[in-house]
């Protein structure tokens, strides 16, 4: 052995495997194993062969540049090659001479037309798990594989095998990625679909049962309100749908305005006030003095007041009390909607905003709902770089509170966290 050669090629090795840490690609990094290989071992070609999912086979995932489309067609055999046998035992195989041995895979040879006259097949295995086998094939000038070729190959093996299980790992997240999208792209295409068909149709009767209320009697008036209070709540239940898709494809692109947030707030309120009088809700709204404008997107921000408010009315009970407040603080603008109603268990406190959840199956029977309202909400709030917190006590009430920058400078010279006093 010459000791020097052999000095030489670990050195390489070594640098070799410190310059695996690069930003090197999973594919590319089998490509460079396997000609690293190539020159260590002194050998023709070296390839990469990984087992198929019916563990009957090696395919080769990296092969030399020269031979990649021929190779990449061929299978090998577990029980009838030796690279199948370095697989199956888990331990190198080195044949010297190959010319008559069985375990030599004749297809190979004949589809590249490279006989094979020697090789040394090592075992690539992944936590204890065999994966597949990396090759060296024809020792050059005729020289037989050494203990030094073995080591140098199983050392690459190794890195070989966490090269190719990055691989699966991003093939796999990639695929899972699309599959994803491609739900998530049917999901969207279902919900405009059924929110434009179901918005004729409800439109037609909404516009009949309006149209009879003017003229009928007090009995047939009554059932009309029925019919058009359900055909109000399945128009709200379209609108939750459409504007969470909205929200999910289009994410936070807003239309920024001026918006006065006391101004708007008191819109909000008046709109609500026939429902809080049905109801025998005292509703009502507060505002301190100063500057209560952000830059913001009108519609949204309405959308998270009105769900907040109407969120208040529903869970509270005749002769209660709802009061809006909206007042500047530093760098913000905050709105406060405080009711008296039943309160939020404290366990279900920070489950309240996922979407479609009911804090009790009993509350969806009696109030009605989705469970998507706070949720829009916190969506709504969010995308303009707030927050949203609640506080609640059974039985006596519950405070959501909105944090808005006014702007966002301000907002990044306050500096810190605002709670309510």
């Amino acid at each position: 052995m010459d000791t020097s050669d052999y000095t030489r090629r670990l050195v390489r090795l070594v640098e070799v495997c410190r310059s695996l840490s690069a930003n090197l690609e999973p594919q590319p990094l089998l490509q460079y194993l396997i000609e690293v290989g190539a020159e260590l071992t002194a050998c023709e070609y070296c390839a990469f062969l990984a087992v198929e999912p019916d563990a009957g086979s090696l395919r080769f995932i990296s092969a030399p540049w020269f031979k990649q489309n021929e190779m990449r067609r061929i299978c090998l055999p577990v029980h009838e090659s030796a690279a199948g046998q370095a697989f199956l035992s888990g331990s190198p195989v080195v044949i010297h001479d190959a010319a008559s041995d069985s375990r030599i895979y004749r297809v190979v040879d004949a589809e590249l037309g490279i006989p094979t006259r020697s090789i040394l097949a090592v075992p690539v295995a992944f936590r204890g798990q065999p994966i597949g086998v990396l090759i060296a094939v024809n020792k050059l000038g005729g020289q037989d594989y050494l203990e030094e070729d073995i080591f140098i190959l199983e050392t690459l093996a190794a890195q070989a095998a966490m090269a190719y299980q990055t691989d699966l790992h991003v093939r796999k997240s990639r695929e899972a990625y699309e599959r994803v999208l491609e739900m998530d792209r049917t999901k969207s295409d279902l919900v405009a679909m059924l929110s434009h068909e179901l918005r004729t149709p409800l439109g037609v009767v909404l516009g009949h049962a309006l149209m009879l209320q003017e003229t009928a009697d007090p009995d047939s008036r009554r059932t009309l309100d029925t019919m058009i209070d359900s055909a109000n709540r399945l128009k709200e239940i379209i609108e939750e749908f459409a504007t969470i898709d909205q929200l999910d494809v289009i994410g936070s692109n807003l239309h920024l305005t001026s918006v006065a947030l006391d101004r708007l707030a008191w819109q909000v309120v008046e709109s609500f006030q026939p429902l809080a009088h049905s109801r025998g809700v005292i509703l009502e709204m507060f505002t301190t003095k100063g500057s209560l404008v952000i830059q913001g997107d009108r519609g949204r921000l309405q959308v998270a007041i009105r769900n907040l408010i109407k969120n208040a009315l529903m869970f509270t009970n005749s002769s209660g009390r709802v009061v809006v407040r909206v007042e500047e603080v530093p760098g913000y603008v905050r709105v406060s909607v405080t009711d008296t109603g039943i309160g939020i268990p404290p366990a279900e406190q920070e489950k309240i905003f996922q979407r479609f959840y009911q804090v009790e199956k009993h509350l969806t029977r009696r109030h009605g709902g989705m469970g998507l309202g706070l949720s829009i909400a916190r969506d709504m709030v969010e995308c303009h770089g707030g927050k949203i917190l609640v506080e609640s006590v059974e039985g006596r009430g519950s405070r959501f509170t909105i944090l808005l920058p006014q702007n966002q400078a301000q907002a990044a010279a306050a500096g810190k966290v605002f709670t309510e006093d």
